[in-house]
Formats: C-alpha cells, sequence, structure tokens
C-alpha cells in the first residue's frame, strides 16, 4: 500500500467506483454520509495548502507605506472551517439495498458516479443469499415483524422444498422470454434463449435466473438467488410464496448480497476500513476489474445484441 501525505494528491485519486460492504439495519443515505464523513476527515488530517496570501498596505497616509504579504484570515480554516467538506464530494449508488440487506455495494466517487449509474441502467445481475424460517409468517414478511400466523412444518422435506423452487424458477425462465419484448413463439427468442441470460426491456419486472437451496437444515434454509430487478421485499415475498406452497408458512430472517455483476464480497470494504488509504487502494482494484471485464462481457447479452440490431436496421 502506498502512503500519500498530501490531501491535494489525495483528492485528484479519488475519482472512480468503490466496492463496500453495507452493513445491517443501515440505510443507503446513511451509509452515504458516514462513508463520505471518513473520507473528509482522512483528508483534513493530511497536509492541507496553508491559506492564501493577502496583501497588508500599512502606515500614515503622509509617510512611505508599507506593503507586506501574510496568510490571509478570511482563508483560515478556523475561520471558514476544514479544507475538505462532505458536500465537496460527489457520490451516487447505482442499485440501492434494503435497510434489511447486507452486502455488496457500489458507490461512485466524482468522476465514478456516472459509471454506477450506468450499470445500474443495464440492469445488472445481482446475486443473494436469503435465509427463510418455516413455522411462523409476519406482517412483514421478514422476522423484525409482528408474527401473524403460525404453523407445523414436519410435512415439509428437503425433496418437496427442492420441488418447489424448481417449479417456481420454471415459471420465471418462462418469464424471462416474455419479458424480452420477443414473440415466445419466433426463432428470435429461441436464438435469444440459446445464447444465455436475456434481460427484460422492464426495468420494474423482477427476473428470477437461478434459485437453489444451499443448506440442509430443514427449518432454517438458506437460498442463493441469481434476479435481476428485485428489491428487499420482493425477496421477503419470495420467502413468503416457499412457505405457501408447501402447505406451511415462512418468514424471512436475513439478506445477504453476495454479487453485483463482477463484483463479490472478496472485494468489498468492511466498515472499519473505510478509510482514506483502504479507499483508495479498493478504487484502483475496481477500476482493474471495470477496465477487464467492461463492455466485452456486458455487450455479449443476447438482449443487447438485439438492441443494436434493432437500432442498426432504424
Amino acid at each position: 500500500m502506498v502512503l500519500i501525505s498530501d490531501a491535494q494528491t489525495a483528492w485528484n485519486l479519488l475519482k472512480g467506483v468503490v466496492c463496500i460492504y453495507k452493513p445491517v439495519g443501515v440505510k443507503v443515505h446513511t451509509l452515504r454520509k458516514m462513508f463520505i464523513g471518513n473520507l473528509s476527515r482522512d483528508l483534513c488530517e493530511l497536509e492541507c495548502r496553508p491559506p492564501v496570501n493577502h496583501v497588508f498596505i500599512e502606515g500614515s497616509t503622509t509617510a512611505p507605506l508599507n506593503v507586506y504579504a501574510a496568510p490571509s484570515y478570511a482563508d483560515h480554516p478556523l475561520v471558514v472551517g476544514p479544507r475538505y467538506q462532505p458536500q465537496d464530494f460527489r457520490c451516487n449508488w447505482g442499485s440501492p439495498l434494503g435497510k434489511n440487506v447486507s452486502g455488496v455495494f457500489l458507490l461512485g466517487l466524482n468522476g465514478g458516479s456516472r459509471t454506477v449509474i450506468n450499470m445500474h441502467t443495464q440492469r445488472t445481475m445481482r446475486g443473494f443469499r436469503v435465509k427463510g424460517l418455516l413455522g411462523k409468517a409476519s406482517e412483514n414478511y421478514f422476522i423484525s415483524g409482528k408474527v401473524m400466523e403460525k404453523a407445523t412444518f414436519d410435512h415439509i422435506t428437503r425433496i418437496k422444498l427442492d420441488e418447489i423452487v424448481r417449479s417456481m424458477l420454471i415459471v420465471h425462465q418462462k418469464q424471462m422470454v416474455t419479458q424480452s419484448g420477443v414473440d415466445k413463439q419466433s426463432q428470435t427468442s429461441t436464438n435469444l434463449v440459446k445464447q444465455g441470460i436475456i434481460k427484460p426491456t422492464n426495468s420494474k419486472v423482477p427476473i428470477l435466473y437461478s434459485m437453489k437451496i444451499k443448506n440442509n437444515q430443514i427449518d432454517r434454509w438458506i437460498i442463493e438467488v441469481q434476479c435481476i430487478n428485485e428489491n428487499e421485499m420482493y425477496l421477503r415475498e419470495l420467502i413468503h410464496a416457499i412457505g405457501m406452497k408447501a402447505r406451511s408458512c415462512a418468514t424471512c430472517t436475513g439478506i445477504q448480497c453476495i454479487r453485483y455483476d463482477f463484483f463479490t464480497l472478496e472485494h468489498a470494504l468492511l466498515r472499519k476500513h473505510w478509510q482514506l488509504q483502504y479507499i483508495l487502494q479498493n478504487m484502483a482494484q475496481c477500476q482493474q476489474l471495470l477496465e477487464k471485464t467492461a463492455k466485452r462481457e456486458r455487450q455479449k447479452l443476447p438482449t443487447f445484441k438485439l438492441y443494436e440490431e434493432m437500432a442498426a436496421s432504424n
């Protein structure tokens, strides 16, 4: 790790994408405020520029005047405040995470703000690890809500859960072709399915591409989901729907984002590492990853190829 002692040099490097780990119970607006606050504090602790010089003219008008330059109090940090303040940063996020969701979260600093917005516009796939609890149903489909119903689950087996998950995934795979905007009876839809992932034209319709149970415990199970256009409430309702199809009830106990496009938990900065030096290092790693997998991979997706062909024909 290269240590930077000059604040202006560090400020010029803060232009890119940062991958951080969002804690549970923190809203994205609060997280942004904490993150920028840490950056402002660390920048002010480095060597900042001195106050600008002000020309002073002193003496009597009937005698030679004394002209000299000295630091201006109007530009002193004790007067105007810290050199770097939170409002100096441009910081945006692309795809938000709910308050009860933890995991991979991307922030764009200054010049990187446009990058994360473009990734969100492209409807990038995300991966989640969702935990469910059988036998209870709450009013908000989450463990923190008021319990509205209880049911037995002795009749549920792992095989039955796998069948339910598989049937729900088949429905979404059919919907994937329908939401692509192409007639599913045409040759174009067949070619799209052969090419791989198809993204929906509507950015508000959630689509599941993969869903699999990852543990063998019946009452407390974990599902890994790969999806697009999802949100926290949709994943809660997904757990509730699985419980209903199993002729019982279920509630969500935790949601963790484990992947955002090519970013995984390995790239995410923990809260204790939200410091300037670690952020600069992470920003460099994210830039290398984006350059390595930029348009080369994203433009291979069938829907983008289709849109380019339609645009060229028009």
